[in-house]
């Protein structure tokens, strides 16, 4: 038994949780970086167990330099790689911010979607055109014009690498959208999750949204 695991198994025992189940959490949460209460019933079992033992998480991550953003109204807890800042939470870094580990590098056309999404997601926040979970919704049409306004972009023609796309943009948490839905139906529709604000910083939305620059997700910036 280790240093660290002897007083973690007596805190988790406090709290009527297991070490499996708190190995299995941690390990769901280095696998997906974010852990959407209303993703799945597993994602719920998951996010119920992370209230219950938040404290001692917050404990055991803080020793790798590992933060997670926890919002509870929304219901999802993610991962905050060490050096980097969640935009309207944190305050700008002096340094750059660490560029190794669990900020892997997104496709190009996965972090021009994402970019093309919260500047939708915020006009849907000004329009007041949110859900009561603070969701709002976008037609498959509407976003690949966006994309092509803004980025002057499209959506990928093959279906094989469409559907690759919006597997990594759920797997993001960022969307929510049926796994068998016609990804060519321009009708068909999304669910953009609110925390896709927690990855676009309000200056790179304002300066696409004039379409002065293209910009890069915060979680590439190095």
């Amino acid at each position: 038994m280790t240093l660290f695991s002897e007083p973690l198994e007596i805190a988790l025992q406090k709290c009527n949780v297991s070490a499996t189940q708190c190995q299995q959490l941690i390990q769901r949460l280095l696998d997906y970086g974010v852990v959407c209460r209303d993703e799945s019933q597993i994602e719920a079992e998951f996010y119920d167990l992370f209230l219950r033992i938040e404290p001692l998480l917050d404990d055991y991550f803080s020793i790798a330099g590992i933060r997670f953003h926890h919002d509870s109204q929304f219901e999802y807890v993610r991962l905050v790689p060490p050096g980097s800042r969640i935009p309207g939470v944190d305050d700008e870094l002096e340094e750059p911010p660490f560029g190794g580990g669990l900020r892997a590098p997104l496709p190009p056309m996965v972090v021009a979607v994402t970019l093309v999404l919260a500047v939708e997601y915020e006009r849907s926040l000004r329009e007041a055109k949110i859900d009561e979970k603070g969701c709002a919704s976008l037609a498959l049409e509407a976003l690949n014009l966006s994309l092509k306004n803004l980025l002057g972009r499209s959506l990928p023609d093959n279906l094989l690498e469409r559907r690759a796309l919006f597997r990594q943009l759920r797997q993001l948490r960022v969307i929510r959208m049926a796994a068998d839905a016609d990804l060519q139906q321009g009708d068909s529709w999304l669910i953009i999750r609110p925390m896709i604000l927690t990855l676009v910083t309000p200056d790179v939305l304002t300066q696409l949204s004039s379409s002065e620059i293209e910009p890069a997700l915060v979680q590439e910036s190095d």
